[in-house]
């Protein structure tokens, strides 16, 4: 392989802040996922993520967005969402009890992807879900 050849693919994407652009980065995961066998489990993570950072973020305020990567290798799929940030505390995971309407998202998204890393900085908080394929525990690769 050359030496400037990536085996890793990379997308990125950046949405306003609106509710109705959770739909659209749900689908553009799709697309980009459509013949891997994680595309379900990543739309779920987008979806779930995005609209945490609509819903608690200044990424839902006028003239916020926020941002989606996607990082494709034969070790491993990443999904990275980048919000506004304006709030005080990184998102995390909480346990919440089976009651509770609000604050389960990120322990989901914690129990399906196999890594799943906050990064903080002044512009905003970009949380990081990664699912190891195959390859990555050597065997063939997942999709």
């Amino acid at each position: 392989m050359h030496e400037y050849t990536s085996t890793i693919r990379a997308w990125g994407l950046t949405c306003p802040g609106f509710p109705e652009e959770v739909s659209r980065a749900r689908r553009w995961t799709r697309d980009i996922l459509r013949d891997s066998p994680l595309a379900d489990d990543a739309e779920l993570i987008v979806s779930e993520l995005s609209a945490n950072a609509i819903l608690h973020t200044a990424s839902g305020r006028q003239s916020g967005s926020f941002s989606l990567a996607i990082e494709v290798s034969p070790q491993m799929v990443a999904l990275s969402v980048t919000d506004s940030g304006g709030t005080g505390t990184a998102p995390k995971a909480e346990h919440q009890d089976e009651e509770a309407e609000h604050g389960r998202g990120l322990d989901m998204v914690s129990a399906i992807a196999h890594r799943v890393i906050v990064n903080d900085s002044d512009h905003g908080h970009t949380v990081t879900a990664a699912f190891f394929t195959e390859a990555g525990r050597g065997g063939q690769l997942c999709g």
